[in-house]
């Protein structure tokens, strides 16, 4: 029977299996999901098996920058000991190496990588390092200069915070700056035009609101109201916000002054956007203590 890519995501969801085992699997068993589980179980992957369900919030972040592209991945662990590990930081820097060529995650996750796909490599790390480990992400920039910064820096170009910058003109000094601007104000987006629609209609409409409570004329509202979506157009976008490297400035004053146009960023943190999981540690004592 023909094994679907929605069945191959379910399987490797389940038992931490690398891309082409989870499609083995499948194959060989027909389809049927728990068969596939138990033939995986067979070839050695119990142990990674065992640990993909635990929750991997943890990891490292890596950049990568050359010939005008600049690519970070993430990748995930369940501790952030793991983050300190020679092992884990060489095959994340191998990862993002793979990930400079490929054009998304999918792809990445297929490419070879010392003859086993970087996803079969990440079941056989999950085993040897004993963690549940997940390849999460990757995101790319591309331009005349791209800048790269790494925040807590675990290693050379991998930390907790990776980011990358595309420009016209200016340098990479410049824009480095303005990765690690990025870095710690974490705008929404690059400009007023890349914002989701949804959400500057849902601020207007608030701001709206307040506006119409102060009880002023029409006209003064509508200037109120102006004013406050221009004060936060300039919190929430690169551009409009206030360089920390000169508050005086707005990044977009910076970038001009510097003779450079910024065209896209990346900004990644280690975990972000994943629930982590509520410990009671006072619990996890008791069970243990009861054996």
């Amino acid at each position: 029977m023909a094994i679907t890519a929605k069945q191959v995501k379910e399987l490797r969801e389940m038992t931490g299996a690398g891309m082409m085992d989870a499609k083995k699997a499948l194959t060989e068993t027909d389809g049927d999901m728990q068969a596939a589980i138990d033939w995986l179980r067979t070839k050695g992957l119990a142990k990674a098996a065992k640990k993909s369900g635990r929750t991997a919030a943890e990891g490292l972040v890596a950049v990568k920058v050359a010939d005008g592209k600049g690519v970070a991945v993430e990748v995930n662990s369940e501790t952030d000991f793991v983050a300190k590990n020679a092992e884990f930081q060489d095959f994340v820097s191998q990862v993002a190496d793979k990930a400079m060529e490929a054009d998304d995650l999918e792809a990445l996750s297929a490419a070879d990588l010392g003859g086993k796909s970087v996803a079969d490599t990440l079941t056989d790390k999950i085993a040897t390092i004993g963690e549940n480990m997940t390849l999460r992400r990757m995101a790319k920039v591309e331009g005349p200069v791209v800048a790269s910064y790494v925040h807590n820096a675990a290693a050379p170009g991998m930390g907790q915070i990776g980011v990358l910058v595309a420009m016209k003109g200016g340098d990479e000094a410049f824009g480095r700056k303005v990765a690690m601007h990025i870095a710690a104000a974490s705008p929404q987006a690059l400009n007023e035009a890349e914002l989701d629609p949804a959400l500057l209609e849902r601020e207007r409409n608030v701001l709206t609101e307040q506006a119409r409570e102060s009880g002023k004329p029409e006209q003064v509202i509508e200037k109120m109201i102006e004013g406050r979506m221009k004060k936060f157009l300039g919190e929430v976008t690169l551009l409009g916000q206030a360089f920390v490297v000169d508050p005086d400035k707005t990044v977009a004053q910076a970038a001009e002054e510097a003779g450079a146009e910024v065209v896209a960023y990346v900004r990644m943190a280690v975990g972000e956007g994943i629930e982590r999981e509520a410990e009671d540690f006072a619990a996890e004592v008791a069970k243990a203590a009861q054996g």
